[in-house]
């Protein structure tokens, strides 16, 4: 049992530390899944949707913490029942996502490594099993180092994850694993390969039988199984089995109900200024749009801004602070994934992404 017991360790702790230091490259991207988790549609805590970044960034920084304390034996007790009560919640979370269709993707590892509801469910049961263990044997886990040398290594484990986070969110993410990294291609990222398979989907009948709304098949229907007295209420399509999805299959252009995303991509130099929403973005940022966007111009490029906004918000923020580019549509999610700073800045050369940076590096972008 002591084996196990040490096994054990070794994997909870390596996880821990694993799956922590890839959210904390990416704080911003781990809120943004804690938004709906927090959403009125799941969990329903819609007052912590404001706290989504700060509950990020404390979480994932415990993690990374928590399992170096595991690996180094530091205050056993205290660590072994933490990550108990983190693998509970993260349990019950993936397990809510799962059994619901709620979120398809827990952000566990981040954009790094996705993984399905179910899959991310079962990684945690394992872990939970992995902790239970560690808990009914909670002896066999002892300091590896002294005692100042066991506080010297959490308190630099600590300081480390702190400055990680404010570089990551006061710039960008050290990596990007996104659809969206500076070097791709977003033409080619839409591309359905020759022979990909293909989403398979059944026709889904709905009728009102005794008042009630009942589901019937295809099948059903064609075998006359539905009542004669039955009301025909909507049809739905329900997917059997997914195809292939694209990297990226959601970009869009949009200017007065216009698609202009073939004719921006072609072109040979663009800057794309991306605020997925300019009530949260950042006034300093914004700030900083327009001069940018006037040396962008006078260096041949076209400049144009990109948000979800409407377009009261947008004519509000145009005249405040004087912008004299114009502001395309693009759903708020892809946005997001393709930068985390609001706002952003984007190069496209012909459609490929040659330089991404946060509005605190906006003289440090490149143009030709």
């Amino acid at each position: 049992m002591k084996l196990i017991t040490h096994i054990a360790r070794i994997l909870v702790g390596l996880l821990f530390i694993f799956s922590g230091l890839i959210k904390l490259n990416d704080p911003v991207g781990f809120s943004f899944k804690l938004e709906e988790y927090f959403s009125e549609g799941v969990l329903n805590f819609p007052s912590l949707v404001p706290l989504a970044l700060l509950i990020a960034v404390v979480v994932v920084i415990f993690e990374v913490v928590l399992g170096i304390m595991l690996l180094i034996g530091f205050k056993p007790k205290f660590t072994i029942w933490s990550l108990l009560a983190m693998i509970v919640f993260f349990t019950f979370l993936t397990f809510y996502s799962a059994y619901f269709n709620k979120v398809t993707d827990c952000g566990c590892f981040g954009d790094a490594l996705k993984l399905t509801p179910w899959e991310s469910f079962t990684k945690d049961v394992i872990l939970l099993v992995l902790i239970l263990i560690l808990v009914l044997n909670i002896k066999y886990v002892q300091p590896i180092f002294g005692k100042s040398a066991q506080n010297l290594t959490v308190l630099f484990a600590y300081i480390a994850c702190l400055f990680i986070a404010y570089q990551v969110l006061m710039h960008l993410p050290y990596i990007d694993f996104r659809a969206y990294a500076v070097g791709t291609n977003i033409q080619k990222g839409m591309e359905i390969p020759e022979g990909a398979p293909m989403s398979e989907y059944e026709m889904i009948f709905i009728y009102k039988v005794n008042g009630v709304d009942t589901e019937f098949s295809q099948a059903d229907v064609m075998a006359n199984k539905v009542p004669e007295t039955a009301e025909f209420v909507d049809r739905k399509d329900k997917l059997i089995k997914q195809g292939y999805i694209p990297p990226i299959h959601d970009f869009t252009i949009e200017l007065n109900g216009n698609n202009y995303a073939d004719e921006i991509l072609n072109e040979p130099k663009v800057v794309l200024l991306i605020a997925y929403n300019l009530d949260k973005a950042s006034d300093e940022g914004l700030s900083k749009l327009e001069e940018f966007s006037q040396k962008a111009s006078q260096k041949g490029y076209t400049v144009i801004g990109m948000t979800a906004s409407d377009e009261e918000t947008i004519q509000t923020f145009k005249k405040k602070y004087q912008f004299s580019f114009d502001f395309y549509f693009c759903d708020a999610t892809t946005l997001k994934t393709i930068e985390r700073a609001n706002p952003s800045i984007v190069v496209l050369e012909k459609g490929t992404i040659v330089d991404k940076k946060h509005y605190n590096d906006i003289d440090k972008v490149k143009l030709k």
